[in-house]
């Protein structure tokens, strides 16, 4: 039984570091996002011709929307400010990307799972459900706010 709780104690301590993972995909993703973003916003013009080729309806307003979607919600993410709300149009950006663009190249899970555009979404998943960390501007205003509405609770009306 000693070794059960060793292993439960071991368990405990990773579950702390959870922060880490989230720190880093979020760092990693974001900035990758932020940049791709910052590059489509710049050449609109480009990226609505591609989107045209793509069949995608609309090709100058989705591609200011995916550009602009890209590089806020990556400085968000970076920032860890509003992470969870974020992540949702970004999973759609790389939902489209995957069925719209990608699928077609596809012919098998082997080729499905090489792609990098799901890998992203799943990668925009997880943030939305584990959260940015304690690492971020959200859990610094969660703190912030808990403490102001717990000092509002306690004062006398």
């Amino acid at each position: 039984m000693i070794w059960a709780a060793r292993i439960d104690d071991a368990l405990q301590r990773l579950t702390r570091a959870q922060w880490v993972p989230q720190l880093l995909v979020r760092l990693f993703v974001g900035y990758f996002f932020l940049e791709t973003g910052w590059g489509k916003i710049h050449n609109l013009a480009g990226m609505a011709e591609r989107f045209a080729d793509w069949g995608i309806p609309a090709p100058a307003f989705n591609a200011a929307l995916s550009g602009w979607t890209e590089f806020l919600g990556g400085l968000l993410l970076v920032l860890g400010l509003f992470t969870r709300p974020a992540c949702i149009p970004l999973f759609i950006n790389m939902a489209v990307a995957t069925l719209a663009v990608k699928l077609e190249k596809v012919s098998g899970l082997d080729d499905f799972v090489e792609l990098d555009e799901p890998l992203y979404a799943l990668s925009f998943l997880w943030l939305f459900f584990s959260g940015p960390g304690l690492i971020s501007l959200d859990h610094l205003l969660e703190k912030v706010l808990r403490e102001k509405y717990q000092a509002e609770s306690r004062s006398p009306a």
